[in-house]
């Protein structure tokens, strides 16, 4: 992989260095309150630089971890099969090198295609979600994959047992 132009802050690892690998999932194909969620890898890069590298209650400093920071995906936005795809090769093409993937940017579905990598390399992986909705729709507007959608997906994939939510103040309940 070449090196992205516009980086987060700290990312200035080459991939082979790289121990963690960031990347933007611009999409906001089935967002319904708020669009523009495809602009936000973009933003958080360049707010990003109003950041310090240091953390004094860690005692640890961002350029002092290798992260290679691979730009934004292409995605489409017309298709969501192709986009959740596009991300799951992207986030499978990490774990095959063996390093960290870390996405940004992009509503809540395109969890999905880096956690379909994700659970395939790592069954047994857990999940904790921090959001005001629990996203535990079977479908939304007769959608089965959209953003209110994306956790009932993950619950088909690992169960119930396996995800932790925090701040939720509204939802769905899965039927027992």
């Amino acid at each position: 992989m070449k090196p992205n132009i516009e980086t987060f802050i700290a990312c200035e690892a080459s991939f082979e260095e790289a121990t963690t690998v960031l990347f933007g999932a611009p999409f906001d194909s089935t967002t319904s309150f708020r669009p523009g969620t495809r602009f936000a890898s973009r933003v958080i890069r360049a707010d990003s630089f109003g950041l310090e590298t240091y953390s004094p209650y860690q005692d640890k400093d961002l350029e002092d971890i290798a992260v290679f920071d691979a730009g934004d995906l292409e995605l489409s936005f017309g298709r969501v099969d192709l986009a959740l795809a596009d991300i799951r090769q992207q986030t499978a093409t990490i774990l095959a090198a063996k390093k960290r993937p870390f996405m940004i940017g992009g509503e809540h579905l395109v969890t999905l295609g880096a956690f379909e990598a994700v659970v395939e390399q790592y069954p047994d992986v857990h999940v904790i979600q921090f959001d005001a909705h629990t996203d535990l729709r079977d479908t939304y507007l007769d959608a089965k994959l959209s953003h209110a959608t994306v956790i009932r997906r993950v619950h088909d994939m690992i169960g119930d047992d396996k995800i932790y939510q925090f701040g939720i103040r509204s939802g769905e309940r899965i039927p027992n």
